[in-house]
């Protein structure tokens, strides 16, 4: 896997929710590096931009457990492949496994299992490394909101909690966690985990379309192959950066770094719908607009640094580009 991503619903979702919360949306977004067109955009977001809505969220409102408190105003899930894939299945248990085995479509923060044992029934997103992170708090407080909110739906009120475990040991008060989730809650625990009744995994949906279900499996899965794509693309771009300067960035050199052949290498991008050639003048471009936007390094120095062998070959890349020389795109960008 490339990137950690979030599909575009998370960001549109936390907006919606500080617009609904009556929080200044605008002062959250700038601070957190967000522009108001990537909320109606469909492009995944990398998980970065996550943290820095969740750290813009907390110094804006001052709310110590705004995670928690933005999770009452999310909006129920719908209208998304997976809530399709869910509804579409006999019963609450079926579709929860076939949600989970695509849950990648939502975030790459998701890696949660279904455990049944011992009388037992729970999900978990399993151990982390940054469990005491505040941004996994503050996410994981919301989300368990929005996935509440979403299974007492779709049981028409059946799902309910019987209690939740977080993997965080600083939280709200427990009176709080009662008055909000309608169980209690245990801080400092090895795994988030969400408990309750295994019962309500036969609970048959009242959306159940048998007939929709392949159909929308099918879509799912070749979502997941989109991301698949788009992983490999980012795992080329990181490639290309590590071997620009040695100048021996070639498909071939990339193929033996990822360790796949020249030639499924070049298929795959083609298959998402580009170019090793592309990539790397898009790669080259970025590169060069930055060092010549941000450093004062020399012109000769970025032509080195950009992987072109001549500055004449530099020049006229750049030229077709920018429609301007570097001199020009400098003097623009640092006046």
């Amino acid at each position: 896997m490339g990137q950690l991503t979030d599909a575009s619903v998370v960001l549109r979702f936390g907006y919606q929710a500080i617009r609904k919360a009556g929080l200044p949306t605008e002062e959250i977004l700038t601070k957190a590096g967000v522009a108001l067109n990537q909320i109606d955009t469909n492009a995944r977001t990398p998980l970065s931009a996550q943290n820095a809505f969740w750290i813009a969220a907390q110094e804006v409102s001052n709310d110590p457990d705004i995670g928690l408190h933005l999770g009452e105003h999310l909006p129920l899930y719908r209208g998304q492949v997976i809530e399709h894939l869910f509804i579409s299945s006999e019963t609450f248990g079926e579709g929860l496994k076939r949600a989970l085995a695509y849950q990648r479509l939502i975030s790459d923060a998701f890696d949660a299992k279904l455990v049944v044992e011992d009388g037992r029934c729970y999900l978990t997103n399993g151990e982390q490394f940054w469990s005491d992170n505040l941004v996994n708090r503050h996410f994981s407080e919301c989300a368990m909101s929005g996935i509440l909110r979403f299974f007492k739906f779709i049981t028409e009120g059946q799902f309910q909690p019987i209690y939740i475990d977080f993997n965080f040991s600083d939280g709200a008060d427990d009176d709080e966690y009662f008055r909000v989730y309608g169980c209690p809650v245990s801080l400092g625990q090895k795994a988030t985990r969400l408990y309750f009744d295994v019962a309500v995994l036969d609970y048959p949906l009242w959306q159940a379309e048998p007939e929709l279900l392949q159909l929308h499996e099918q879509l799912a899965i070749e979502k997941l192959q989109e991301l698949a794509r788009y992983d490999l693309v980012g795992e080329v771009r990181r490639a290309i950066g590590s071997t620009l300067e040695s100048g021996e960035t070639t498909l071939e050199t990339v193929a033996a770094q990822l360790s796949i052949t020249p030639r499924r290498l070049r298929t795959q991008l083609s298959e998402a719908n580009t170019s090793f050639q592309q990539i790397l003048s898009d790669y080259r471009c970025r590169l060069a607009k930055k060092l010549l936007a941000n450093t004062n390094e020399s012109v000769e120095r970025i032509v080195y640094l950009t992987g072109f062998s001549e500055p004449s070959t530099f020049y006229r890349a750049f030229k077709r580009w920018t429609n301007e020389t570097p001199v020009e795109y400098r003097k623009r960008k640092q006046r």
